[in-house]
């Protein structure tokens, strides 16, 4: 269907879907902001280490293919990537929620971090469904 199209229509098509990755990511941050801002209370950005350590077992071990994630292959550089990336997600989650138990941050910064999580998921869902095929680099 998308080779069908001109070329400045296939253009606008991932322009479309570009920005509305970039209005997800930006949506993710400043949720993330505002569970600090609004309640007066820094601890929820602690959560920030964890999102930058969630791609790094990616970049490292898999390259640029998201593909050997989803096979079943017994590579053991592939089965740490898919180890550690999990465990930096569950951190993700678990961060704010220990914190809520210690009595650190309130009920509303927690879901607003949360929820800021959630929304960097989709968004990373959205990038992974783009799929190569629709690349920004074949359009040009």
């Amino acid at each position: 269907m998308m080779a069908d199209l001109p070329g400045h229509m296939r253009f606008c098509l991932q322009t479309g879907k570009l920005a509305s990755l970039a209005i997800l990511v930006s949506g993710g941050i400043v949720l993330q902001v505002l569970a600090c801002a609004l309640y007066n209370n820094w601890w929820p950005m602690l959560t920030l280490i964890t999102y930058v350590l969630l791609p790094m077992p990616l970049l490292f071990f898999t390259g640029s293919g998201t593909s050997a994630l989803i096979s079943d292959s017994g590579n053991s550089w592939v089965n740490i990537t898919k180890f550690l990336t999990g465990a930096s997600a569950v951190g993700s989650v678990a961060i704010p929620v220990i914190l809520k138990h210690a009595g650190v941050i309130g009920w509303g910064a927690l879901a607003m971090d949360l929820s800021s999580f959630f929304v960097f998921v989709l968004a990373i869902m959205c990038y992974v469904g783009m799929g190569d095929e629709d690349s920004y680099y074949s359009i040009l």
